[in-house]
């Protein structure tokens, strides 16, 4: 099952459960009688009609973003059912307590009141559930005849590469493949049915890491080391880094990377998530919708003065109002970053890319200014709204520099685990970069953010760049 099928069955399913849930509530604990809305029609069999059809047009989209914000949506690859009902079970409590006491409370009659409750969250929770195992069983069912499978890749020694591997296979519903495996010491590969092929690798075959992820379309590498090879894994950590795949290690290494890892057991499968994003999943989604709101709302209020701005720009210098620029994203992927521009039009011409530096000679009369208040990067609330950025993150930066900067700065590619951002904490805690040392300090700052992100610290950058904003003092 592919992810775009899978999140429309969770849709559709969970649609249905709502509106079903709401009409057995109905039968069940108004006998009939839907008037709960307090509504009056002089025709009683209309309102029969009409009432309990209005309910679930309203109710659906409730649950849909109460569900989305819980991160219900999530890809939740072979993960434990009974987990999942768990966290279903948290997310229905709070969306029925939300709806008592923002619509219901002054409708149920004081005898009835907690019986009422009880039903349609017993009825939402219970419908929710059983559909969520249908598709989930539907999905388990075409793991175990290969189709949705993740390709997978070890890295280990010799004799633990050989053990995760039977593990693995004894456990398909898992929905690993293993597509391949480097060992480390004698470089063999171990193709998918556990063959080995005795094909040697170069000395240093870890290096091959990204290549092998990239052509082989892996999805998770399993980590088979012991406990004392703190050195291997922060090479794999290393090449991993930016990557679009998951890291997983057997549980014996749990001691080497202490709260960095998040255990979780895939049918049996004991796995070790190394590095997850530690902002839990209502918040990632939350996150999103402030990005949506605020970007429009920036937009649409301010377009007089960006109008403006762009015209100036447009008056006092050649070339276009706005510059385009290719920058790196989140799991490397490039895209077009859209600011005001600040510089003449050829000012790369004879240099190649260099970093700004403080009085810049190659800002223009308008641009300077732009730079201070930091209004330069308004048009970024367009990538923001297409999904590449978001307000707070990592700063994008040049594939050009990113190339040259990963072979210089340890661990530089972990800024490329979430979306890059408009302004972020190196950007309030640190000037613009104009040197490798500048860059080098502002990565530890990106590093912190990442392993602390929260909404709370997404607020605070905000209300240091509004400040920054107000006294001009960006560069």
């Amino acid at each position: 099952m592919s992810r775009k099928v899978e999140i429309i069955a969770l849709i559709v399913s969970d649609t249905l459960a709502v509106s079903a849930s709401w009409f057995a509530y109905m039968w069940i604990r108004f006998q009939g009688s839907f008037d709960i809305f307090g509504f009056e029609h002089p025709d009683p069999d209309v309102a029969r009609v009409i009432y309990p059809l209005f309910a679930p047009v309203l109710l659906t989209p409730f649950w849909i973003v109460m569900l989305l914000l819980a991160g219900m949506y999530r890809e939740r690859h072979a993960s434990s059912r009974l987990d999942e009902s768990v966290s279903l079970i948290k997310v229905v409590t709070v969306g029925v307590l939300l709806l008592v006491f923002s619509i219901f409370i002054d409708v149920f009659d004081e005898e009835g009141r907690l019986s009422s409750i009880a039903i349609y969250w017993a009825f939402v929770l219970g419908l929710i559930v059983f559909g969520r195992l249908v598709v989930r069983s539907v999905q388990k069912a075409l793991i175990l005849r290969g189709h949705g499978t993740h390709r997978a890749l070890v890295v280990g020694w010799s004799d633990q590469v050989e053990r995760l591997y039977k593990d693995v296979a004894k456990y398909p519903a898992a929905g690993l493949q293993i597509v391949a495996a480097v060992r480390l010491g004698q470089k063999e590969t171990l193709s998918s049915n556990g063959e080995d092929l005795q094909q040697q690798h170069p000395e240093h075959a870890i290096e091959q890491l990204p290549d092998l992820i990239d052509e082989l379309l892996v999805r998770d590498v399993l980590i088979a080391l012991g406990s004392e090879d703190n050195k291997e894994l922060s090479e794999v950590l290393r090449l991993c880094d930016g990557k679009n795949v998951t890291l997983k290690i057997v549980p014996d290494f749990y001691s080497v990377i202490g709260g960095m890892a998040r255990t979780e057991h895939i049918y049996g499968l004991p796995l070790i998530e190394v590095l997850p994003i530690p902002m839990p999943a209502w918040q990632q989604n939350t996150k999103r919708f402030i990005d949506l709101i605020v970007a429009l709302l920036v937009l649409v209020v301010g377009s007089p003065l960006w109008i403006g701005i762009t015209i100036a720009i447009a008056t006092t210098s050649k070339g276009g109002a706005i510059y385009r620029q290719r920058r790196v994203g989140r799991k490397g992927r490039t895209f077009t970053m859209y600011k005001f521009r600040t510089m003449r039009q050829d000012a790369e011409a004879q240099t190649g890319p260099v970093w700004a530096s403080k009085d810049d000679p190659r800002y223009t009369s308008v641009g300077g200014w732009l730079r201070r208040t930091r209004l330069d990067e308004i048009p970024q609330l367009w990538n923001v709204l297409r999904g590449d950025m978001s307000l707070v993150g990592p700063r994008p930066e040049r594939p050009y520099f990113v190339e040259k900067l990963i072979g210089k700065i340890p661990l530089y590619n972990r800024r490329h685990r979430i979306k890059p951002g408009i302004t972020g904490w190196a950007q309030v805690m640190w000037h613009y970069d104009s040197s490798l040392e500048d860059v080098q300090q502002k990565v530890k700052f990106d590093l912190y953010y990442i392993e602390n992100m929260s909404l709370s610290m997404d607020l605070k950058i905000l209300f240091r760049t509004f400040q920054a904003v107000i006294s001009g003092g960006g560069r």
